[in-house]
């Protein structure tokens, strides 16, 4: 299974920190013309070239001349590179860099305009609206920051001269840089025209190509899958990926849990990390104190952790709703800023309705939205 591009990232990163991802996206910056040098015709391209061309039925010519083309970019391999060792993960620094106002109001002026694709993915997929726009949020604010690397250029530089000093995954990158051909291929478009982030990433839903290949659809019904220009197409395609990987409709995402006062019941409930393993009696039976709601919650729960520096973590249980979301991205920490963005609009839109249906002024609605207490 493919998965899309923070996922990609984050199969072997630790949760980009905010000094490191300071840098990264300083970086990004000055290479919005990345300068590198052309692959041409090094052996072990061309012999990629080869496998690709057979394999897939493509022209050997076309696939030959495509992959000289593609440039190996130093800044990439820097980008690609994980946190440096020490450094504490913040939970609530991470929160407030996606649970902010301005990217708050982006999502609900884009919820607004395609208020009927939403509706339709959730009648279609069973996933509400707020999740789908929490993740067009986080990834791309809504298409503001979706990357200007030539996608083949990461692909290739990934590929071929995957840096050392963390494990290699250079594998993984050949694959997503075969599948970005037979895109190409299949619907006619020159690859060396894409763009997209560091890690080879794709549109306002950041999909990698495999992830395109896959999960992607036509929501719009135009005849193509645009995951750029179409909004339709983004939610769709966001919508269809998290149904696949286990979304159900209905379901809360995660309840409020203290933890058992035992530390072997901790440790004994935070061994399987983010995956659901523990019905709530066996939560309650390790000590762990659940909320009402998530007393009576019907499907396994995992207890999550979110350091919070030298200060004291925050916990919550997470259903099955809390890992689908992790599918598009394996942090509990990305997940839960997705969920805390999604509720704060989701909270913010009813608020302004209420207003205007009561014919109240609506100056700063919901503004303890913006605390990290907010659930």
């Amino acid at each position: 299974m493919r998965l899309p591009f923070l996922l990609a990232v984050a199969l072997s990163l630790a949760l980009p920190l905010d000094a490191d991802s300071a840098r990264k996206h300083a970086a990004i910056d000055k290479a919005v013309q990345p300068a590198g040098v052309e692959y041409g015709l090094r052996d072990d391209v061309r012999r990629f070239a080869q496998e690709v061309a057979e394999r897939r039925r493509l022209d050997r010519a076309w696939v030959d001349s495509t992959l000289a083309r593609a440039r190996r970019i130093p800044a990439i391999a820097r980008l690609i590179m994980p946190p440096a060792a020490g450094a504490a993960k913040n939970w609530a620094a991470y929160r407030s860099r996606f649970v902010e106002p301005e990217r708050v109001q982006a999502g609900l002026s884009f919820w607004s305009r395609n208020q009927e694709w939403l509706a339709k993915a959730e009648e279609q997929y069973g996933v509400p609206p707020e999740i789908v726009v929490g993740i067009l949020g986080v990834e791309t604010f809504f298409g503001r920051v979706t990357g200007q690397f030539r996608v083949i250029d990461a692909l290739a530089t990934l590929s071929f001269d995957f840096p050392a000093g963390r494990p290699d995954r250079s594998g993984f990158f050949r694959d997503e840089l075969e599948q970005l051909l037979v895109i190409a291929d299949r619907d006619k478009i020159d690859p060396l025209a894409l763009k997209g982030s560091y890690a080879g990433a794709m549109g306002l839903a950041q999909f990698m190509p495999s992830s395109l290949l896959n999960y992607a659809v036509d929501f719009d019904g135009d005849g193509r899958i645009d995951l750029s220009a179409s909004a339709a197409d983004a939610i769709g395609s966001v919508a269809n990926y998290l149904a696949f990987f286990g979304w159900q409709r209905g379901m809360p995402s995660h309840f409020d849990v203290a933890l058992p006062v035992d530390a072997a019941d901790r440790a004994a409930l935070m061994a399987p990390d983010i995956l659901p393993s523990f019905s709530a009696a066996q939560m309650s039976e390790r000590g762990a104190q659940l909320e009402e709601s998530g007393r009576a919650h019907p499907g396994p729960l995992a207890l999550v952790e979110l350091q919070n520096g030298a200060d004291a973590p925050n916990y919550i249980a997470g259903t099955q709703n809390f890992y689908a979301v992790t599918r598009y991205n394996r942090s509990s920490y990305y997940a839960m800023a997705v969920l805390e963005l999604a509720n704060v609009m989701r909270l913010l839109r009813g608020s302004s309705s209420n207003a205007r249906a009561s014919g109240a002024a609506c100056t700063n609605p919901c503004a303890s939205a913006f605390s990290s207490e907010s659930k």
